[in-house]
């Protein structure tokens, strides 16, 4: 069954929400955005997600942040996961104490150059949990655009790697994209907001359409 990523939660009712739905990860942005949290904001969801499941993952994502800095915030947070969603080298991601997910941005690359890209990460990332979320490139902007990348450029490597797919998702075209590239996971931020807040029946019918996509 897809996985589902909700990210972008500023608050513990968010999180709540999606993980009595059903959700897998709950991701808080750690970087300059309208979704940014503070590291003590992201500590209380995380707690908070701790005590609701055992089985629930939380993600702190991060943009072009020193490494430093990052595994900082993610050992204060007790993050499980930690999504980098910026420039970062392979080379970074080694330096990386926690499991990482990868974002590489898609806009006008070939089928070959991306699946080139994942394939180099492997290579250098083979001793860490590495995962790669495809998000759609758009310009000054590292993801929650609510904007699509053509997703058939992702059609055979999603078919021989774990992908989340990332970028202009919504309640009515997560089921799509998961019929064309039976993605790993899906991810979520402005999809599930109205006027920039997130929305519980958006998160819910979500959820409910990436887990039952086969009706």
């Amino acid at each position: 069954m897809t996985k589902v990523k909700i990210c972008g939660i500023r608050e513990v009712k968010h999180a709540i929400a999606a993980i009595e739905t059903g959700a897998d990860f709950i991701g808080m942005v750690f970087t300059d955005s309208i979704r940014q949290v503070t590291p003590e904001q992201g500590k209380e969801i995380v707690s908070a997600v701790k005590l609701a499941s055992t089985t629930v993952k939380t993600v702190g994502v991060f943009v072009n942040t020193p490494v430093e800095e990052v595994n900082r915030i993610a050992s204060k947070c007790d993050l499980d996961i930690v999504q980098l969603s910026g420039d970062e080298s392979w080379e970074y991601c080694t330096d990386i104490e926690k499991p990482i997910v990868k974002a590489l941005h898609v806009q006008n690359q070939s089928e070959d150059d991306i699946t080139k890209a994942v394939i180099s990460g492997i290579d250098v990332v083979c001793d860490n949990l590495y995962i790669v979320l495809l998000d759609t490139r758009v310009e000054g902007k590292y993801g929650g655009t609510g904007k699509s990348f053509n997703w058939k450029l992702a059609e055979s490597l999603s078919q021989r790697y774990p992908v989340i797919v990332a970028g202009g998702l919504t309640p009515y075209n997560v089921k799509e994209v998961i019929g064309i590239l039976k993605p790993w996971g899906v991810d979520v931020s402005s999809g599930v907001e109205t006027e920039g807040v997130k929305d519980v029946e958006k998160i819910k019918k979500f959820i409910d359409e990436a887990k039952n996509e086969t009706t």
